[in-house]
C-alpha cells in the first residue's frame, strides 16, 4: 500500500484543511505540507467527542474490544506504508519502526482482552441489611465508569506506541472515552496514516465519528485550547518537563481542574554494587553502553547515570568508553532535539569536578556518545547534573563507600526507573537501597537495563514527580485504563435502571 499524505486534520469524521500550512522536516525523503491546527478545530473536535460519549461511553465491553481489535487490523494492513513514512520523518531504522508498530497493535489487542475480562470495572456490592441496629444499611454497589472526552498529545520519540493510536489513546478508548489527539509536528505523516486506520475502524463499527479526532501541528494556542476546553476531562502527555509542566499548570488552573497524566522522563540511575562489579563489571559496562545508545538514547528510560565505588570505577569507565567509541553518529528525531542534546552535553561538561571520559563531535541532526565522570561530593553539590540529557550521554558518579552511595540515591528526584546490579553477596547493601529506590522510582529492576518497557498487567511506567505528574498512574500496561475511569456508587437503585455490569 503506497501512501502520500494529504495533510488534513481528521475532525468529527471529516478530513478538513485549514488556511495555514507547515512543512514536515523529514530525516530523509520528501517533505510534505500539513494543515496547521486551530482553536476552532479544537472546539469542533471536543464538541463531537462529547456528543460521541453519550453512545460510546455506554457501549458494551465487547463492542469496544472489537473496535480496538479492528484498529490493530487496520494498522497492520498499512504496515509497509507506515514504516516508509515513519522512517522518512524520524530517521529511525526500519527494524525499530516495525517493532514499535507491533507494540502498538499489541497494546490495542491487550486492552481489548483486558476489558473483555471485565475485572477492571472493579465491581463491589454491599448487600442491604434492613434489620441492622441501630440503623439499617442500604444496598450499595460500585463500579468504574469512563470520565468523558480525553486529550492526547503525540510524543516525539515514539511516533506509534505513544502517539496517535498509542497507549494513551488505546487505554482511553478501552475505558469508553472519546479521544482528541494533538499530533506531533515531528511525524505528521505517520500520525495521518494511523488516523486513517482509526477512521476506517470507526466506519466498520458504525460508531459516532466524534469518537476520535486528530488535529495536526498548531502552535501553543492549540495545545492551550485543548487542555482548557471545558468538555475535555483528562489529558495524556509524553514529553519534556518544561512542556508538560506548562500544560499541567493549565489543567490545574481551569475553572474545573482536570487530571494531567504527564510522563516527563528521567535519568534512570543504575547502582553498581561491588560484588557484581567484581564478577562481571566488564559485561555490565558493555551492556550499559548498548542501552545508552539504543535509538540514539532517545528513550525516556535511558539509564544516564551509573553509581559505582571509586576503587572500581577506572576499569568500568574504560570498558564503557571503548564500547561507546565504536558507536557512530545516529540521526536524532528532530533538529530541535539534536540541539537540546548538545546543550545538555555542554551543561554537564561545564559542571564543577566533571571529567571527560569520552568526547566526540556531533552536529546538525546527528548524535554521538559522550561519557563523563564526577565524584559523589561534586554531584551532591550540583543538582543540574541530575537533570535529563535526552540522548546517548552517560555520567559515572563515583562513591567512596556504601554510605555515600545511599546519600547519592537519596539525592535523586522522582524517576521512571532505578536499577540495581548486584550478586548474592551484595544483598545487605541492596536491602538498604531498596526503601530509597521504591520511593524514588515507579519501576525497580535488577541486573538488567530499563530501556524496553514490557506492555503487561504488572508494568508501571510512571513515578514520583518529575518523572510523571501523577505518581499513582502508569502510561504503559493495563493499569493505564484506570486513569480514564472514576468510581460511582449506586445506592438502592432498582435493577431495571442499574448498569448492566451490576445486575
Amino acid at each position: 500500500m503506497s501512501f502520500t499524505p494529504h495533510g488534513k486534520h481528521l475532525v468529527a469524521g471529516e478530513w478538513v484543511a485549514s488556511e495555514n500550512t507547515f512543512m514536515s522536516e523529514p530525516a530523509h525523503g520528501e517533505a510534505h505540507a500539513f494543515s496547521v491546527g486551530t482553536v476552532a478545530l479544537v472546539n469542533k473536535a471536543a464538541e463531537a467527542a462529547e456528543e460521541a460519549f453519550w453512545s460510546f461511553g455506554y457501549s458494551t465491553r465487547e463492542e469496544r474490544a472489537a473496535f480496538l481489535d479492528t484498529i490493530a487490523d487496520e494498522i497492520e494492513a498499512r504496515g509497509e506504508a507506515i514504516t516508509a513514512i515513519g522512517t522518512s520523518e524520524t530517521g529511525l531504522p526500519v527494524a525499530r519502526l516495525e517493532g514499535e508498530r507491533g507494540r502498538t497493535t499489541g497494546q490495542l489487542r491487550l486492552f481489548a482482552s483486558h476489558i473483555r475480562k471485565g475485572e477492571y470495572v472493579d465491581r463491589r456490592h454491599d448487600e442491604a441489611l434492613p434489620n441492622r441496629k441501630p440503623l439499617p444499611r442500604p444496598d450499595i454497589r460500585l463500579m468504574q465508569r469512563p470520565i468523558g472526552p480525553v486529550a492526547v498529545f503525540g510524543a516525539s520519540n515514539f511516533p506509534l506506541a505513544f502517539s496517535t493510536a498509542g497507549g494513551d489513546t488505546a487505554s482511553a478508548l478501552a475505558a469508553g472515552c472519546p479521544v482528541v489527539v494533538k499530533g506531533h509536528s515531528a511525524h505528521p505523516g505517520t500520525g495521518e496514516i494511523i488516523a486513517e486506520a482509526v477512521h476506517a475502524a470507526i466506519a466498520k463499527h458504525k460508531l459516532h465519528p466524534g469518537v476520535f479526532s486528530l488535529i495536526q501541528g498548531g502552535r501553543r494556542d492549540v495545545g492551550t485550547a485543548l487542555v482548557t476546553h471545558p468538555l475535555i476531562k483528562a489529558v495524556g502527555f509524553t514529553g519534556s518537563l518544561a512542556g508538560g509542566r506548562a500544560l499541567f499548570d493549565l489543567c490545574a488552573q481551569r475553572p474545573e481542574p482536570i487530571p494531567f497524566f504527564g510522563e516527563l522522563g528521567s535519568v534512570n540511575p543504575m547502582f553498581l554494587l561491588p560484588e557484581a562489579v567484581k564478577a562481571r563489571g566488564e559485561a555490565i559496562a558493555k551492556g550499559w553502553a548498548g542501552s545508552l545508545t539504543m535509538g540514539a538514547g532517545q528513550f525516556c528510560t535511558n539509564p544516564g547515570i551509573a553509581v559505582i565505588l571509586a576503587e572500581q570505577a577506572d576499569s568500568f569507565a574504560e570498558t564503557a568508553r571503548a564500547a561507546l567509541s565504536e558507536v557512530g553518529p545516529q540521526v536524532m528525531l528532530t533538529d530541535g532535539i539534536a540541539k537540546a542534546y548538545r546543550d545538555g552535553r555542554d551543561r554537564v561538561a561545564a559542571g564543577s569536578g566533571v571529567r571527560e571520559v569520552l568526547t566526540s563531535t556531533c552536529n546538525l541532526r546527528n548524535a554521538t556518545p559522550y561519557l563523563f565522570r564526577v565524584t559523589a561530593k561534586d554531584w551532591l553539590e550540583n543538582h543540574a547534573l541530575s537533570e535529563e540529557v535526552f540522548g546517548p550521554l552517560g555520567l559515572i558518579v563515583t562513591v567512596e563507600n556504601a554510605d555515600e552511595m545511599l546519600a547519592v540515591a537519596k539525592s535523586f528526584v522522582g524517576q521512571l526507573t532505578a536499577t540495581l546490579h548486584l550478586d548474592e553477596a551484595d544483598t545487605a547493601l541492596g536491602r538498604k537501597l531498596m526503601p530509597i529506590l521504591e520511593r524514588k522510582a515507579g519501576r525497580v529492576l535488577a541486573n538488567g537495563y530499563p530501556t524496553g518497557v514490557e506492555v503487561c498487567d504488572a508494568m508501571v511506567h510512571g513515578g514520583p514527580y518529575p518523572a510523571s505528574t501523577n505518581f499513582g498512574a502508569t502510561s504503559v500496561g493495563t493499569l493505564a485504563i484506570r486513569r480514564f475511569l472514576r468510581p460511582v456508587s449506586y445506592q438502592n437503585l432498582p435493577e431495571g435502571i442499574l448498569p448492566d455490569e451490576l445486575k
